[in-house]
Order: C-alpha cells, then structure tokens, then sequence
C-alpha cells in the first residue's frame, strides 16, 4: 500500500509539468487567434496571414506533443499502479498457498485473503484518481489563482460612505504613483481643479493626462498623497457611489455588439427611447443613425466596427450625457471628427456644461480644440508635475512650455497648408 502511494504521488507530480507546458501552450495558441482575429485589419494591411497562420500552427503543436506527453505518462503511472498491486497479490497468494501447503493456513483461508486483497485494490484506485484528478483540476486553475494575488482591484473600507457633492471640485494632494516600479507618472503632483468649471490637460505624451481619471475612478491606487472631491478623501468613499458620479468618454470608445440604441443607452439604462434620442442629437450623431439600415436598431458590430470612428466617438458623447454626472472627462473625445463637427459638437456641450454647473476636465493634444471651445483653465503636465497653469492668453504671455507647444502647432499647421498650396502652384 506504501509503494502504491508513493509510486502515485510521485508520478503524479512529474506528469503536473506536461500539463502545466499543454496549458500554457493552450493560452498562448487562443491568444494569438484572438489578436490575429480582433486586429484582423492589421493583419491583412501588412499581408501577414501565413505569418498568423505559422504562429498559430506552432502553439499548437506545442499543444500537441505536451498532451502526447500527458497521455503517454498516463498509460505510465496506471500501468505502474497495476504491476505494484498484481506484484501484491502475487506476493500475498504465493505466502498464502505457502501456509495451507505447510498446514498453517487452510483453503477456506487462502480464499479469504484473495478475497481482502482484491477488496483493498477498490479504495487504492478509487484514492488514485481522487488525487490524479485533484492535482489536475488545481493545475488548470493555477492561472486564475495568480490573477487573484496579482493587481487586485481597490475595495470600500468597512465604513466607506456614499459621495456628497455640493459642487464637484477634484484636488490632488502630493500625489505619486506609476504603473511600474521605478517608472512614476506622477511625483508628489498637486492640483486643485474648481467645482463646476472647465479645465484642460495638456502636455506631451505620456505625461500622465489620463491617468488623471484614472486614479479618480479607482481603478488605481496612489502610492501616496490623497485625491479629494469635494473635500472627501475618496478612499473613504463607496467606489460605485463614486462612479456614478464621474462620467468618462475615453479615448478609445468601447461599443458593444448591440444596436445603436443599446449602446447610448447604457450609459443609464432605465432611459427612455426619446431620452436616447435626445442626446443622440446634442450630440450631433442623430442624423448619422438615421441614414443607417435599421437606424437605432442597427448593429454596430464588435467593437462599433461598422461605424466611424468619428461616429463612434459622438455615441460615447451621447452616452455620457445621458448618464448625466456631475463631474465629466473627456480623454480627447473630439479627436477623429472633422474641424466643422467638433466645433459644432463642443458648442452644445460647453452650453449644457455651463447650463448646470457641470465640472468637466477635457484631456487633449490639439490645443486649438481648447482655445476655439471657450474660456478654460489649463493645466500643463511635464514630468509628473504641473509645471503651469492659467488660460490660455496668461500662459501665451508667459512664455513656457504651452506657448512652445502652441507655436509648435501652429508651425506643423501652417506646413500643412503650404504643401498644397505649393503643390497646385507647381501643377500650373
């Protein structure tokens, strides 16, 4: 019975590595299919498709020879088990005759211990497969154990209180943090952005725009420092009541595989159909549904891939404004329409933000966006920090870094016109 415990356990943990290689194998060959599939258009722009194909093809043969493996050791620890427990019932038969033969045992003995011996080979298989299957069944979940010690999300304090807005002011206090170790996006930055005004970030790329609304929503946590609405720390908040209280039109506008309808909808679900509508034409998409198939009950595809991307980015608008939150961010929400449609987009917004107070925080690159929508306070991140802060006529006048990002575009805008110009004057 020793043997026979210790041959399984044994065998069993040297078989736990060609299912750990079939497993990661596995993930590694539906990770590719689900790249190759979602980035499909990539794919085929750069004729890639045997490349595709190839790396597919390897990780599944990986795939296959650690299930050929997996089979192999199998037919390996059962064929061991049965050679351990027939070499004990030799071995106990062969004692057994022994003792009838020398007259200490009689027949009726004999077959009684063939009798136990087969009885005990029952539990042993049945122990056998408990603890196969066991060992098995914590191996194919060893990747959604790592998930649950890995990044886990922020979670309410015992005593966390629903948010009280009376105004919707956003304060960061000598906050850090970074994604990575050793890489901060902010050091000990501090900002106070006022209840119910406009503010726009701006900077380079990667100087943190976004992360702003990310640490507000929770999707994060500081390093340290505090980030304040209203006066409460937000970890002392409810994270829902918290996020109903944020809305967000990313720069990447997530769409579902739904209707038009559903999509604007879920930004409040208990809204009506008129509702929906409503803000489908501040948010200038209205006329753009209509001429679709089935208008609003037109499917947009997996990711939004029948509209464009200017279309889906006024459907993230709508949506946002029908959740209706006191405090909005628009991460470059503006950035694949033409010159005429945003202009015409932000004037409604900028009068429903004014209208009700709202605090709106705009991310953009195109400053011309921020100076053509009205009077914004603007903070410029560099390095972890806000380096300057003021409208738009002040940090002209001072000089710094906005009016060097501004003289920048401006230059890259007028190179822009040239081109054609100089172009035609060519052709004639």
């Amino acid at each position: 019975m020793a043997a026979y415990t210790w041959f399984t356990v044994r065998t069993t943990s040297w078989r736990t590595r060609f299912r750990r290689e079939a497993n990661s194998a596995d993930n590694k060959a539906a990770t590719v299919a689900v790249d190759s599939l979602i980035n499909y258009e990539a794919v085929k722009h750069f004729n890639n498709e045997k490349y595709e194909v190839a790396q597919y093809d390897k990780h599944l043969s990986a795939y296959e020879k650690a299930s050929i493996k997996i089979a192999t050791s199998l037919a390996y620890l059962n064929s061991g088990q049965n050679v351990i427990f027939s070499s004990a019932l030799t071995m106990m038969m062969f004692l057994a005759a022994q003792g009838v033969i020398n007259g200490t045992m009689t027949v009726g003995d004999l077959v009684m211990v063939n009798q136990l011996v087969f009885q005990l080979s029952l539990p042993l298989n049945f122990l056998g497969t408990i603890y196969r299957e066991m060992r098995q069944s914590l191996l194919d979940m060893e990747v959604l154990f790592n998930l649950t010690t890995q990044n886990q999300p922020p979670k309410d304090k015992p005593d966390a209180k629903p948010v009280d807005l009376h105004g919707g002011a956003i304060t960061f206090e000598n906050v850090s943090f970074g994604y990575h170790p050793g890489r901060p996006i902010f050091r000990d930055i501090s900002f106070t952005i006022p209840a119910g005004k406009r503010v726009a970030l701006v900077g380079p790329s990667g100087c943190g725009k976004s992360t702003v609304f990310r640490l507000l929503f929770r999707f994060y946590e500081p390093s340290s420092g505090r980030i304040l609405v209203d006066g409460q720390d937000i970890r002392d908040l409810q994270i829902a009541s918290l996020r109903r209280a944020i809305g967000v039109v990313p720069q990447d506008t997530p769409l579902f595989h739904s209707d038009v309808l559903q999509n604007i909808r879920y930004g409040r679900l208990d809204a009506s159909d008129e509702e929906v509508m409503e803000v489908a034409k501040k948010a200038h998409v209205h006329e753009a549904v209509m001429r679709l198939p089935d208008k609003y009950k037109t499917k947009v595809g997996e990711r939004g891939l029948m509209l464009s991307g200017g279309e889906k980015q006024r459907l993230a608008v709508a949506r946002v404004l029908l959740k209706d939150p006191p405090i909005l961010f628009f991460d470059e929400a503006t950035s694949a329409l033409d010159a005429h449609t945003e202009t015409e987009l932000m004037r409604n917004v900028n009068s429903l933000l004014h209208e009700k107070a709202r605090t709106s925080v705009f991310i953009a690159h195109r400053l011309r966006t921020v100076v053509e929508s009205g009077k914004y306070l603007i903070l410029v991140l560099k390095d972890g920090q806000v380096v300057e802060q003021g409208t738009h006529e002040e940090l002209m006048r001072a000089g710094g870094l906005y009016y060097s990002m501004w003289q920048q575009q401006v230059s890259d805008t007028s190179s822009d016109a040239a081109q054609p110009e100089s172009a035609t004057q060519q052709s004639l």
